[in-house]
């Protein structure tokens, strides 16, 4: 290994622990609550270290938002896929959400909180936030094509998903999401019948 890889391999290796520190308090505190120093702090890196990864913490914010859209859209078409009916693949959407609000550290939406907190002043903030949930429902839309149901239906359920993980961060309880599957179930019932 030459000396260039060993660098890239290493501002790699000290880019993962500032975004470890970055996601595990931005998530639990809130982004405006923590600043560069604690990132420090908690990743053992030198601040100008940090700031040589990660030159502004709206920089840092977007990685983590991103970094976390895709290990949390990964983990949800694997959750998802598991199963062969398409329309038990839109229900399963529900099933998914509902374990994850259950987690000792469920602290609602990422993204909406982010946006809650920087979306009127920083626009890669919101793009990330727009990005994400642009993301989300087009593979909830996909879904329902599969299933043979139409996109509106897709984006109905699209909807329900997205007011479960609101009320369930407001209310402590992993119970919005067996509601909306229930709604869901009810809209692609209303849809199949003649």
């Amino acid at each position: 290994m030459d000396t260039a890889d060993a660098a890239a391999d290493a501002a790699a290796a000290a880019a993962e622990r500032a975004l470890d520190a970055a996601e595990r308090l931005f998530y639990q505190r809130g982004i405006q609550s923590v600043g560069m120093d604690r990132i420090r702090t908690e990743s053992g890196l030198s601040l100008k270290r940090l700031y040589q990864l990660f030159p502004a913490k709206e920089r840092l914010v977007e990685a983590y938002l991103e970094r976390r859209d895709e290990r949390w859209r990964r983990d949800l078409a694997a959750h998802v896929e598991r199963h062969e009916d398409p329309e038990r693949r839109i229900l399963a959407i529900f099933d998914w959400l509902g374990e994850w609000f259950a987690a000792p550290d469920f602290n609602g939406c990422a993204w909406i909180n982010a946006y809650g907190e920087l979306g009127a002043t920083s626009d890669p903030v919101a793009r990330q936030v727009r990005l994400h949930k642009t993301a989300f429902k087009e593979y909830v839309t996909d879904l329902a094509a599969r299933a043979d149901l139409p996109e509106s239906l897709g984006e109905q359920v699209f909807l329900l998903a997205e007011g479960a993980m609101a009320t369930a961060a407001i209310t402590g309880t992993p119970t919005p999401a067996a509601q909306a599957s229930q709604a869901a179930h009810l809209l692609i019932t209303a849809t199949r019948r003649p």
